[in-house]
């Protein structure tokens, strides 16, 4: 019996180390990838305002200002 016990400590010890470390990547990510995910949401805002306002749709500006915004974003948090 003290042999199932120890496996299973060191089984939960296992997954609490594999959560503490995917909970610390998951931060990292999130905090890096911060003005990709600001510049995404600011162009799709502009885009579908342009392409509303051109007459060429907002779906379509959307989905271009979203690329575009999220590209200007990442090269930001890059040059940061």
């Amino acid at each position: 019996m003290n042999k199932t016990i120890s496996i299973t400590r060191n089984k939960h010890s296992n997954n609490t180390r594999a959560a503490t470390v995917s909970g610390l990547m998951l931060v990292a990510l999130l905090t890096t990838a911060c003005g990709t995910v600001t510049g995404a949401a600011v162009g799709a805002g502009a885009g579908a305002a342009v392409g509303a306002g051109t007459g060429h749709g907002a779906k379509k500006g959307a989905l271009i200002g979203t690329g575009i915004g999220a590209a200007v974003g990442a090269i930001y948090d890059i040059t940061k």
